[in-house]
């Protein structure tokens, strides 16, 4: 008799975990707004370069402009879990989790700021190109707004969110982080999001939440190579707040010397009065004994010195100069370029009150 009920419940509890299970609603997230763009939407939706640049821009950088660095979808709920299913093309890098590639990273609004509360990612493997998971569950039942990151290096293609049978699943009514005045940054695999844990520990994401306003992440892995189209595309941001223009690590000297006045320019004449911060290689921790490295560092950091130097002493004004030194720490690296959630800490630390200073 025991064993018989025993063997009913397992039986019942079975049915309501399937019944949890076939009871969630999704709703494809095209309902709900992505933040985090540079242009109106058209193409695809979770990518970041514009349909229009395609077959315009180098192959290498139409192709990462596709990865969702930086993008976000806002919306409110009061249900007590939340789930995800999207695909993507199942990227995977040996010094990257999963989670920050191709994962999902969502914050909730809780007592007056965002904090973290899940991470989609797939125990399936890296691989895999459908993934489902469970963001978060056992909350209480209330109106809450939440932010859901995107991946930093794979491009989401299709994305559904999911709440039980009853609950809803809103537009959110909180403009946080604020979207009439972003930070445009314009950098390098660092700025994608290059090593974050997870989308909401990059930098430029730590920065947004920090400011309460988007920051457009236009950082190009490799591939920050000063391309004109993509100072148009900066320059088309309407009401920008500030620039930061932080593509060294990617541009040798001669191209800092004979392009980056060029891009500074377009994006200038488009808002003469909105600052631009220039920003200096990095100061990899290798290059106290590594002497290619520490001569290649000194070049490039020397040649945009002196752009800025050329365009202060023309009297550009509202132009400023972010210098490596005190950016970062040599326990902020994971491979020796790339930064850890440690060092997207310090960059935006470093970074942050120079921001404030110039953002009016």
């Amino acid at each position: 008799m025991k064993r018989l009920l025993l063997l009913s419940l397992l039986l019942l509890c079975g049915c309501f975990a399937a019944f949890s299970q076939d009871s969630v609603k999704y709703t494809d997230a095209s309902a709900f707004p992505v933040y985090g763009k540079a242009y109106a939407d058209d193409g695809p939706r979770y990518r970041r370069l514009p349909e229009c640049l395609n077959g315009v821009v180098r192959d290498a950088l139409w192709a990462l402009g596709r990865n969702s660095a930086g993008l976000y979808i806002r919306f409110r709920t009061n249900a007590p879990e939340i789930h995800a299913r999207w695909t993507n093309t199942g990227y995977h890098m040996p010094h990257m989790t999963d989670v920050g590639v191709g994962g999902l990273d969502l914050y909730a609004f809780l007592d007056g700021e965002w904090k973290f509360v899940g991470a989609g990612f797939d125990w399936k493997g890296a691989r895999n190109t459908d993934h489902e998971r469970k963001l978060v569950a056992n909350m209480d039942a209330v109106d809450r707004e939440y932010m859901l990151y995107l991946s930093l290096y794979d491009e989401v293609k299709t994305l559904e969110l999911g709440v039980p049978e009853g609950y809803t699943l809103e537009q959110p009514v909180l403009d946080s982080p604020r979207s009439d005045a972003p930070i445009v940054m314009y950098g390098t695999s660092i700025l994608q999001g290059g090593c974050a844990s997870r989308a909401g520990m990059a930098h430029t994401n730590i920065l947004a939440r920090r400011f309460d306003r988007t920051v457009i992440n236009l950082g190009f892995s490799g591939n920050a190579h000063l391309d004109m189209e993509i100072a148009e595309l900066m320059a088309g941001v309407e009401n920008p707040s500030a620039y930061v223009l932080d593509y060294v690590p990617n541009a040798s000297p001669e191209k800092i010397e004979t392009l980056g006045e060029k891009f500074f320019r377009i994006i200038r004449d488009k808002h003469p009065g909105v600052p631009v911060i220039f920003v200096e290689d990095p100061l990899f921790p290798h290059g106290v004994v590594d002497h290619a490295i520490a001569d290649e560092v000194s070049s490039k950091n020397a040649a945009q010195k002196a752009l800025f130097r050329r365009l202060k002493d023309a009297g550009e004004p509202d132009i400023y100069y972010l210098p490596a030194l005190g950016m970062t720490t040599s326990e902020d690296f994971v491979d020796g370029v790339h930064l850890t959630d440690l060092g997207m800490t310090h960059y935006a630390d470093y970074i942050e009150p120079l921001l404030r200073q110039v953002i009016k």
